[in-house]
């Protein structure tokens, strides 16, 4: 399956979540994108996924080999985008879900992640996670 096939099957895939928009189309950046009430959330650039995550997870993603920081050709990595490797092992319908835990969590104004080296101070309302299974020690949370 191609790249480009495996992200039309994700945005099949998260069509039928709440507040989930599918791709504008047209022409000009984030035309493709899977929005989140309006909000990109995760993307399809240069035969790459790229998703919006939290900072510490992008490091951590980067960290491991899996991908790099997105540039958007203005020659400063974003902080907290991340585009993943396509030789990378991640699956990526467990990373664009918990891309839309992140955008999800940013409408509601809460954002936690804990790893077992830090910890972040902050509240959860519900407890879920949002980390993909077994993909990394760091747990990020959602309110």
């Amino acid at each position: 399956m191609t790249p480009e096939q495996r992200y039309e099957d994700l945005v099949v895939e998260f069509m039928g979540e709440d507040g989930v928009l599918p791709p504008s189309g047209g022409s000009g950046f984030g035309r493709g994108a899977l929005r989140y009430r309006k909000k990109i959330f995760a993307m399809f650039v240069r035969g790459q996924l790229v998703v919006k995550l939290p900072r510490k997870r992008v490091d951590e993603l980067v960290a491991g080999g899996h991908g790099e920081r997105f540039d958007a050709n203005k020659g400063t990595p974003m902080k907290e985008w991340f585009s993943l490797d396509p030789e990378s092992q991640l699956a990526w319908p467990p990373l664009a879900r918990e891309a839309l835990g992140f955008a999800r969590s940013i409408s509601l104004g809460v954002w936690i992640c804990r790893s077992p080296t830090t910890q972040s101070r902050g509240s959860s309302r519900s407890g879920r996670t949002a980390s993909s299974p077994g993909s990394s020690s760091t747990t990020c949370t959602t309110a």
